[in-house]
């Protein structure tokens, strides 16, 4: 024992040892492990960053200090307004939409016997690349319905409440009894009276375009106290074939023709068309002109103009949602076989709807797991790119702009440099506070 212990009997503190981690690795070693890492996280993150910032205060060319001009375009430059503007309406409802989408596919597969299914064919989307995805939707959206299916669609449900007309082109010929009545329609220039036989003759419609019940055309005869007449295509293939203003054997009726006898503005009797064009109006259009309304002539109905300037944003966001709705789908529905069981029947034995269930219970408990998916899809729509280079159209390309699309123009398109690193260095101060809260959370989480 030495003097110091003997006198005080407090034992001499030991020498430091150097400190292991928890697996015993050595702080160092561990660092070298870790070196490769920094090395890459460096080379590819971190300066790519650093130089984005310091150019963003560079003039085009790159020699010239800019100051702050090029953060100054970004809220005077139309192309980087609109796609600022745009990036709102995506970050505010692309990951709602979603997020909701998934919610109900999530609880609704937990009901229905097929729901395994069900989530595969719904997370499908998330297997195709964004290219892909953009090629198809582009086809989807075309505003021919019959190579688009949206229009198919569209067109399919209007027809079936307003059903197009059959001659769209039809209109009168030379030394015709009618004339323009305004608004597409046509009118006989003078009154008709009782027990004439009155033709309407029309050209302009192809005859392998008439319809299909159309049949050959029958010339009026005459009735007393009754107005007749006909109706036809006043055309016969070949030249110099077929007698004007005459019916000929060849020519078809314009079957389902509407006919309006008008007096003093009024529409006093109307009749349609049979399939050989002859229509009969009685006595009371005595003295009335015989009105073809404008319906008879309305251009066939393609649909909306998905890719169009007004509905361009809308569309690409519906790509997206198709996409990933799924991904919602399977992190919420993972989420929600965590929810303690006994907290749902307890609230259906208090007596409970369904719906208060659903709004009072399952969504309290899922609001950690629905923050997080809203939160990484909002960071994912920050960065879009792909869907909306390859679906918009050139010409409604700048309606459908984004931040991540005008910094590929403004670097690649336009050559300029400085704007670009600009809009990088925005797009990351955007993005930082979405993920700093995200990590929070999930920290928070880890806690628990």
């Amino acid at each position: 024992m030495s003097s110091a212990t003997a006198a005080g009997g407090v034992k001499p503190p030991a020498a430091p040892e150097s400190r292991k981690s928890v697996t015993g690795t050595r702080r160092i070693v561990a660092a070298l492990f870790l070196l490769p890492a920094l090395v890459l996280l460096g080379a590819l993150v971190v300066y790519p960053i650093g130089y984005s910032v310091v150019r963003s205060f560079y003039d085009q060319s790159g020699d010239g200090f800019a100051g702050i001009d090029n953060y100054k375009a970004l809220f005077t430059d139309d192309g980087i307004r609109t796609a600022l503007k745009n990036n709102i309406i995506w970050v505010v409802f692309a990951p709602t939409v979603a997020t909701a989408l998934g919610l109900v596919f999530a609880v609704l597969t937990e009901r229905v016997r097929w729901g395994t299914a069900f989530k595969l064919v719904v997370f499908m989307p998330m297997a195709i690349s964004m290219l892909a995805a953009g090629i198809i939707f582009r086809l989807v959206y075309d505003q021919d319905p019959d190579k688009g299916v949206a229009n198919a669609v569209w067109v399919g449900v209007h027809d079936t409440f307003a059903q197009s007309s059959a001659f769209p082109k039809a209109h009168p010929g030379r030394q015709s009894p009618l004339e323009p009545a305004g608004g597409g329609a046509f009118i006989t220039r003078s009154p008709v009276s009782a027990g004439d036989a009155v033709s309407l003759p029309l050209v302009g419609v192809a005859p392998d375009l008439m319809p299909d019940n159309a049949e050959p055309a029958v010339a009026p005869k005459p009735e007393p106290d009754e107005i007749t007449g006909t109706t036809w295509q006043d055309f016969t293939r070949g030249q110099g074939v077929g007698t004007l203003g005459g019916v000929d054997p060849s020519e078809l009726g314009y079957a389902g023709m509407r006919i309006e006898a008008v007096k003093d503005g009024r529409v006093v009797a109307s009749a349609t068309a049979g399939d050989d064009g002859t229509f009969t109006l009685p006595a009371s259009a005595d003295g009335a002109q015989l009105r073809l309304p404008a319906s008879n002539f309305k251009e066939p109905y393609n649909g909306l103009d998905w890719l169009g300037p007004s509905l361009v944003t809308p569309a690409i966001i519906g790509s997206y949602i198709w996409m990933w709705a799924g991904f919602a789908m399977v992190l919420i529905a993972a989420g929600l076989a965590g929810v303690p069981r006994e907290l749902l029947e307890a609230a259906r034995v208090d007596g409970a709807s369904e719906w208060q269930v659903f709004r009072r219970v399952t969504v309290p408990l899922l609001a950690p797991v629905l923050a997080v998916v809203t939160v990484t899809l909002m960071i994912n729509v920050l960065k879009i790119f792909d869907l909306v280079f390859i679906i918009a159209p050139g010409s409604s390309q700048d309606d459908a702009n984004v931040l991540a699309l005008e910094l590929y123009r403004k670097g690649f398109s336009e050559d300029q440099p400085g704007i670009a690193s600009a809009i990088s260095v925005f797009l990351l101060l955007l993005v930082i506070p979405v993920m700093w809260f995200n990590v929070r959370r999930l920290r928070r989480e880890v806690r628990r």
